[in-house]
């Protein structure tokens, strides 16, 4: 599909979406929705809450179906992927009034626009390619700003045969440097995930030792390495004074990661960041899965509040 066309499709679909934002929401599911919003992710005393990033569940999900269905699960906060060509259309060609439509549609349904999930990275030997993931972030960084999220997720990513890791470290943290200066100027976070093989939670530390931006933080990826060498405790110690305000997890069903364990580490530390599913298992019906999956992350809650 041509720019033009995509384009096109874009203009039409946010022009119809708040329309069927307003009819979905209008009736019952929104009562509802509204109620549970009323009480949970706009209550102060709440520490944590959850929310749902698009990839893949939500990857043919437009705007306002992703909306509706994040209200039938309680699903309060959303992160868009990018880079994707996703339902929802937001990637970084879409133009000013574009981002106008999709900001309004969020900020009219209960649901909170949280983030922008791009794919950028800054491990590559490569100085153009290097250059190019951090004007590419630049712009998302505008993006995000621009429809009225709050941060961007980026990737480190991996060690390269030949390159000393120490050097691919210090590139990293200089990458970060300048993007949160960035990122700064537009009341941004820049959200650094623990992804890749340079993505454990001790180098991770490593890396951000050496950034002094605020608006850099550390976004945690609920993988079972992060019990490594001693501990998922003790790994969590060691960055948890460097979380954003978002993190992912992945299928709550999984015994192999210590959610229960990282919920009571959050509550203790009175982490109010989004908690964000982000599930790729093939399953029937992902709306039924996604409401099981916020059933599940409740009780781990209510535990942890009540331990």
């Amino acid at each position: 599909m041509s720019f033009e066309r995509e384009a096109l499709s874009r203009r039409s679909f946010l022009a119809h979406g708040v329309g069927v934002v307003a009819g979905v929401c209008a009736g019952a599911s929104l009562t509802s929705c509204s109620r549970t919003l009323n009480t949970s992710a706009s209550n102060p005393n709440v520490r944590t809450r959850f929310g749902f990033t698009t990839y893949q569940w939500g990857q043919d999900w437009d705007i306002p179906t992703l909306i509706a269905n994040c209200c039938k699960a309680r699903a309060f906060g959303v992160e868009l992927r990018t880079s994707q060509s996703y339902a929802h259309c937001v990637e970084l060609e879409i133009d000013a009034q574009q981002r106008r439509e999709v900001r309004k549609q969020f900020e009219d349904s209960p649901v909170t626009l949280v983030g922008i999930a791009s794919g950028e990275r800054y491990d590559s030997p490569d100085a153009a390619e290097l250059e190019t993931a951090i004007e590419n972030t630049k712009g998302y960084i505008k993006l995000s700003r621009d429809v009225g999220s709050s941060g961007v997720r980026v990737f480190p990513n991996s060690f390269h045969d030949g390159v000393p890791k120490e050097k691919t470290i210090e590139q990293i943290s200089n990458s970060m440097n300048i993007l949160g200066a960035f990122a700064g100027d537009y009341g941004q976070q820049v959200r650094l995930e623990a992804h890749g093989n340079v993505g454990e939670l001790p180098t991770l530390r490593a890396i951000m030792d050496r950034v002094d931006q605020p608006s850099v933080r550390i976004k945690l990826n609920s993988s079972t390495r992060d019990s490594a060498g001693n501990g998922f405790e003790h790994n969590f110690n060691l960055v948890k004074d460097l979380l954003g305000d978002t993190l992912h997890l992945h299928n709550l069903k999984d015994a192999e990661f210590p959610y229960q364990l990282q919920m009571d580490l959050l509550v203790k530390m009175n982490w109010k960041g989004w908690q964000l599913l982000e599930v790729s298992d093939k399953v029937p019906d992902r709306v039924q899965a996604l409401i099981e999956q916020r059933r599940i992350w409740d009780g781990f809650l209510d535990k942890s509040l009540n331990a």
